[in-house]
């Protein structure tokens, strides 16, 4: 990791405290750089595309601009950033919105600066971290929808589980014998049969279908 350039990170919350209890910790952690920080979505967005980070921490209740709405613009307009939405609330609505935003983790503020540091590494890797609350609240959503057919293959159906176990494209190439840009392909094509926008929403949506053991 030292030899490595550090992850840019960027700090988006109405809340000074909490902005500034965030920074601390990214000060801390060598392979974790803190590149800009806003108090609404507006602001977001334009500090986003001054300072290019790789990863952005991402409040939800903000004022002018919610964090889901801020999250949508900012994934079309930089696709490669990945956003970590970072909230005190566990609503399933709230949940789902940010994720069907773009956003690749959901946690909670109480989550420890080890497991925040774990899931920003992740979220740079493309892999998703949700909180157990927000995994809960996705799989245990009543729905009396019959379960579609999404016509997955069956190479689709072994690429959605090692998904579900976090695996990344070149991980599964490996697991699969396949280029990892076979995987990629697969990966693309569940996200487009599922209609969704990203990796955790795939995989809380095939957790929740018992499209995956």
């Amino acid at each position: 990791m030292s030899n490595q350039n550090p992850i840019r990170v960027m700090i988006v919350d109405d809340h000074a405290m909490v902005r500034n209890g965030l920074a601390i910790f990214l000060k801390v952690k060598a392979d974790l750089e803190l590149v800009g920080e806003a108090s609404n979505g507006t602001e977001a967005l334009r500090v986003c595309e001054q300072a290019r980070p790789d990863v952005i921490l991402m409040d939800l209740v903000m004022p002018e601009m919610d964090g889901a709405t801020t999250t949508r613009a900012i994934r079309e307009r930089c696709p490669q950033v990945q956003v970590i939405a970072l909230t005190s609330f566990q609503e399933k609505d709230l949940i789902r919105e940010a994720l069907q935003a773009g956003a690749i983790s959901y946690l909670l503020k109480n989550v420890s600066a080890d497991e925040l540091a774990e899931a920003i590494r992740a979220a740079h890797a493309g892999q998703p971290t949700l909180a157990p609350e927000a995994t809960r609240a996705l799989i245990q959503t009543v729905t009396q929808e019959p379960t579609p057919d999404y016509d997955l293959t069956p190479r689709e159906h072994e690429v959605l589980a090692l998904m579900a176990e976090g695996l990344t494209n070149p991980a599964i190439g490996e697991r699969l014998t396949i280029s990892s840009s076979t995987a990629r392909a697969h990966v693309s094509h569940i996200l487009s049969k599922l209609n969704v926008s990203n990796r955790a929403e795939a995989v809380a949506l095939a957790l929740r279908r018992k499209l995956v053991a």
